[in-house]
């Protein structure tokens, strides 16, 4: 065999080895999260990337970047939106602003009790709702649980009835439903990114803010604001959410991999963020917190006019209540 014939064929087997390398390439996806390493969410995305580089044979390795890195919830869904990073983790509150759609999980009590929630969310309108991401360039993996959001106020302020919220300077997530509901419940919402509102709180730039027990705990939130009322007016979902042209440029077997490890993680989240709820509140507690439990009903009653304002939600909102 000549010299050509030989370099040919060198190359040819160069070629190949290179195409074989290149199918079997590790996939690095970066994954966005604002929440400390001891919340239940941050625990639950670390799992996700176990079971995504389990399912894909190793091929998939996602780096969970958390504690807020690469900024706040808005700013996440921003660059996930845009590919500079691959998938992130937030709030249905917060990503209402991107998706209009996603806001009828922030109305104040839309679900009835968890079984509801989760008939909602893993049902009709749960999907539905999914599929809207995907004319603003995301995909969306699951929904996720982030408890139920109570408000809590600095010392010397307490909540014990709706009449004390009047005139207090109540931190919100930056979303027009939270401004809303807030605004009906007599109190000046205040809308802020999650990373600035422990020092607010400790310079009385706000009196109060509102989140679920977990959250109140990691962040320590409980320091600086130690009155917990609950009345649980949001039960919002969190979400997993993927740039939707990375998804799709990824090879079938890649893509079934991420679904599968996000159904079981998004599972798993929801069991240990019940269970961390209920051990945050002993805890806030054993610090100092002072939690009480209200009748939420005149609070319900002064939200109701959020549903008609809202009206472009009705649809839906129909479909959640026959649900029950």
């Amino acid at each position: 065999m000549n010299k050509k014939i030989l370099k040919t064929l060198a190359g040819a087997v160069a070629v190949i080895a290179l195409s074989g390398s290149a199918l079997s390439a590790e996939t690095i996806l970066r994954l966005a999260e604002n929440q400390p390493a001891t919340n239940p969410v941050t625990i639950a995305m670390l799992k996700f990337a176990d079971l995504a580089k389990e399912y894909s044979n190793g091929e998939i390795t996602v780096d969970v970047i958390y504690g807020g890195q690469l900024g706040q919830e808005p700013e996440t869904i921003e660059q996930a939106q845009a590919g500079v990073i691959d998938m992130t983790r937030v709030n249905s509150v917060v990503l209402a602003n991107v998706s209009p759609s996603m806001g009828v999980f922030a109305l104040p009590y839309i679900f009835a009790d968890w079984d509801h929630k989760y008939k909602v969310l893993d049902g009709e309108v749960g999907l539905e709702v999914l599929e809207d991401l995907n004319d603003v360039g995301l995909i969306g993996l699951g929904y996720m649980d982030a408890g139920s959001r109570s408000f809590y106020t600095v010392e010397g302020k307490p909540v014990t009835k709706l009449e004390d919220l009047e005139g207090l300077k109540i931190r919100v997530q930056p979303a027009p439903i939270s401004i809303r509901m807030v605004e009906l419940l007599g109190a000046v919402p205040t809308p802020m990114n999650y990373g600035e509102v422990y020092s607010a709180l400790q310079t009385g730039v706000i009196d109060g803010a509102e989140n679920d027990y977990v959250s109140y705990h990691t962040s320590a939130h409980y320091e600086v604001a130690p009155n917990y009322v609950e009345d649980a007016h949001l039960s919002p979902p969190a979400l997993l959410l993927m740039n939707k042209a990375k998804f799709e440029s990824l090879p079938a077997d890649q893509q079934a991999a991420l679904k599968k490890a996000a159904g079981e993680a998004v599972l798993y989240e929801r069991e240990i963020m019940r269970e961390a709820n209920e051990k945050a509140r002993k805890t806030v507690e054993e610090g100092g917190a002072t939690v009480v439990e209200i009748d939420n009903a005149p609070f319900q009653e002064a939200v109701m006019p959020i549903y008609d304002e809202f009206s472009e939600l009705k649809p839906l909102i129909d479909k959640i209540n026959q649900a029950k």
